[in-house]
């Protein structure tokens, strides 16, 4: 007889296991020919050698599947622990059109035509810009991409970095350490990461730098390999901010440049790096643009309404400026 011990990593064995070891007792009565002895992070199985490797394999795909969805229920151990090809287990995994299982199991996938075609172009390109007005999902679909890229392994770490503005004369007079100061200009990323990570493996991304959220000065001087790096509101960045940090692209590395041109918070003289960077980089390949509108606009109905509001008032401007 044949005995093999199985670590568990990267996921929870209590949400493994169920309450009361429901789907552990699943587990073992799919596979009546092994003993089974669950302990903490650690599986005992013992028993012919060939069901054990048919046992192991199965169980690492449950368990990835529980890191992808966070949590798991008995149609998927089903599907997982009775298929018969790794293959096609994976295949079928992959193909699905979810980004990444958020809180409580929820599906958070490319809604829009062109969310969809921001996805398609960041699986194809290192280097995408997302060019659109508020709401249209820019950021969230950034962050759903970067987090599914760390829980396959594809990176190492996610970078998450906004110009803040404002800092030069205004961070000194708010109250707090450096932290505090900064944090309101990345809340909206924090949010987004909160949908789709459970709070405690958050907080440990966090404090192991594997997640990493900054101030775009703060990328200054860095080579950023093996990582997937976002930078949102770009179009408050200045052009010798913005060359900077696209220069930063290591080896192994996707980034995302997120933006709308019509909400520039910078001074009326210092012009923003957006612009330009569309028009010089337009043609280099390996960089693709997508540009979003109104129709892909996921928030309440009246932030659509509000964009049109004013897109039309920025076009009788303009003509009434022309005329």
């Amino acid at each position: 007889m044949a005995e093999q011990i199985l670590q568990i990593e990267n996921v929870d064995p209590k949400d493994l296991y169920g309450p009361n070891d429901k789907y552990l007792d699943k587990v073992k009565n799919l596979f009546p020919k092994l003993k089974i002895i669950a302990r903490g992070d650690f599986i005992k199985v013992m028993g012919e050698e060939e069901e054990i490797e048919h046992f192991i394999s199965r169980y690492e795909m449950l368990t990835l599947q529980l890191e992808r969805k966070g949590k798991i229920d008995d149609k998927d151990i089903e599907d997982v622990m009775l298929s018969n090809s790794d293959t096609e287990l994976q295949q079928k995994m992959s193909e699905s059109d979810v980004l990444v299982f958020g809180r409580g199991g929820m599906p958070i996938k490319a809604i829009t035509a062109n969310q969809k075609r921001m996805v398609a172009a960041s699986e194809q390109k290192d280097l995408v810009f997302a060019i659109g007005p508020a709401g249209t999902g820019k950021t969230y679909t950034a962050v759903a991409l970067a987090v599914r890229a760390l829980k396959a392994k594809l990176v190492r770490r996610i970078i998450l970095t906004r110009p803040a503005v404002e800092a030069d004369e205004h961070l000194g007079f708010l109250p707090g350490d450096l932290k505090d100061k900064l944090d309101p200009y990345l809340q909206p990323l924090y949010d987004a990461l909160r949908d789709m990570l459970p709070s405690a493996k958050l907080e440990g991304f966090l404090e192991d730098h594997t997640i990493e959220i900054a101030p775009l000065a703060f990328m200054r001087g860095r080579t950023l390999d093996h990582a997937f790096v976002i930078l949102d509101e770009a179009q408050n960045a200045t052009r010798s901010q913005l060359k900077m940090f696209l220069t930063r692209m290591g080896r192994s590395a996707k980034f995302i440049v997120t933006g709308d041109i019509t909400q520039i918070d910078l001074p009326p003289k210092v012009p923003s790096g957006l612009p330009e960077a569309m028009e010089v980089l337009k043609d280099v390949k390996g960089i693709e643009f997508i540009f979003l509108d109104d129709k892909d606009v996921v928030r309440h109905k009246l932030v659509t309404d509000i964009v049109n509001a004013y897109k039309r008032k920025t076009e009788n401007g303009e003509q009434k400026t022309e005329n």
